[in-house]
């Protein structure tokens, strides 16, 4: 595209500086950010005028959002497991697993496209992805102009077979995405490895094969890691050490290491974890459903542990909405440290922005409105409920708390609208609704039977 001024009425940058300019601009050339700062400085030098204008008015201009743990197939499953707990063995394999046994892969393309048109909906332009059945869910992911971290999902209990055809399945993966990428969606989707759980469905056996996977593909692991504990019962009682001093011990933590949830990760493991590429991803809606326990996310971060936001699967969640999901955080940790701003509000937005790329790798293309990045943005709409008084509510106050992702108005990912002036671009919601809704009328019927 030619070079483009994207002005509105405030432009908050989540910079080192935080610099939010009022009214202000991104300049935008093909894919990227050239340049950002306050609008009158931008007036005075295209006189006469060199760059074309586009004024989104009273609208907010900031980073897109990064979720960085979901499964975007399980919109499939969204109200069949209510009441049941995700976040351990048995939860997880006599409910899930159930309907995955029954679902057939011409299923998994319209969840897959409807979560990505939720996820832009509401403002999250980059997503870490765990699941099988990648050569169904690539092409819906490229189809939506997403940025995405895709991992191969691998459970095999420990059988030898299901071990090697998932590992096999796998590295065809993460083949395939390296040799198709880079032409047909300019770089914006990575593969990654992804165990289920170490100790818990993924041997130590497999583990080891993972990791020379992840090594030889020059990428990361995407894994469940303490959800309830179970992996730190397993290494204490067959190594007599914690579940990270093990992964530390095999080479794990070599790599980069997206972890979801954290729940029961001991505090005395974090000094451990910090200075590695280990990043953990809180996902408050699904800790809180699940009827689990509170992350010690403050003490990871003290630590200097990279924390990221995430939103998990839509069956344990039901919402994409990352801003409910900083709103729900803020609170929690408020109530859990009986202190009020336990979590400051810019924390919070660091997490779904910046430390959502430091763990994805992508600290350099994305996670701030900077000069030499990725044009992912995102506008809101400063005319809609929750902003007023503006010249009295903090702007990181008003986007953590009092605002949502319907507020969101425009969406650019690679300099591409992927939602604009209220209407996606990429994706036909309402056709993918109703192919959803036929595709679980046919799952509910082979549950039936």
């Amino acid at each position: 595209m030619s070079p483009t001024a994207i002005c509105a009425a405030q432009v908050v940058t989540l910079d080192d500086e935080d610099r939010v300019y009022e009214p202000g601009y991104v300049l935008v050339e093909d894919d990227r950010i050239v340049d950002a700062g306050p609008r009158a400085e931008l007036d005075a030098r295209n006189t006469p005028r060199t760059v074309e204008i586009l004024d989104l008015g009273q609208r907010l201009l900031m980073p897109g959002l990064v979720n960085a743990h979901t499964h975007s197939p399980m919109s499939l499953f969204r109200g069949m497991v209510e009441g049941h707990s995700l976040f351990s063995f048995d939860g997880w394999y006599n409910t899930i697993r159930v309907v995955e046994d029954l679902m057939a892969p011409d299923m998994i393309s319209a969840a897959v496209a409807l979560s990505c048109a939720e996820m832009i909906r509401t403002g999250t332009t980059t997503f870490a992805d765990q699941y099988f059945w990648m050569e169904q869910i690539v092409p819906q992911v490229r189809r939506s102009g997403m940025r995405a971290a895709l991992a191969y999902g691998i459970v095999e209990l420990g059988d030898e077979t299901a071990r090697q055809r998932e590992l096999a399945a796998a590295a065809t993966f993460l083949e395939s995405l390296r040799d198709s990428g880079s032409a047909s969606d300019n770089g914006r989707l990575s593969g990654w490895v992804g165990p289920h759980a170490f100790f818990v469905d993924n041997s130590e056996e497999a583990m080891a094969l993972e990791l020379e996977l992840a090594q030889r593909f020059n990428t990361g692991l995407h894994i469940h890691f303490g959800t309830s504990g179970e992996e730190e019962r397993y290494c204490q009682r067959h190594y007599g050490r914690s579940a990270v001093a093990q992964m530390s011990a095999m080479g794990l933590l070599e790599r980069p290491i997206l972890a979801a949830h954290c729940l029961t990760l001991p505090e005395t493991d974090l000094p451990m974890l910090a200075g590695t590429r280990f990043s953990a991803v809180i996902a408050p809606s699904s800790f809180m459903r699940n009827a689990s326990r509170v992350p010690p996310l403050l003490a990871m971060r003290d630590a200097g542990v990279n924390t990221a936001l995430g939103t998990d699967n839509v069956t344990n969640n039901n919402s994409y909405d990352l801003f409910k999901e900083m709103q729900i955080l803020g609170k929690v940790m408020a109530l859990q440290h009986r202190q009020p701003n336990a979590l400051p509000t810019r924390d919070i937005l660091e997490m779904a922005t910046m430390g959502g790329a430091r763990a994805l790798g992508l600290a350099e293309e994305i996670g701030s409105l900077q000069a030499g990045k990725k044009a992912d943005m995102i506008a809101l709409d400063l005319q809609e409920i929750g902003w007023a008084p503006r010249n009295g509510q903090d702007v990181y106050t008003a986007l953590v708390y009092a605002v949502s992702g319907m507020h969101v108005r425009d969406v650019m990912v690679d300099g591409v609208w992927l939602y604009r002036a209220g209407a996606w671009q990429t994706l036909d919601y309402a056709a993918l609704v109703q192919a959803l809704e036929a595709d679980v009328t046919r799952l509910q019927r082979a549950l039936e039977k």
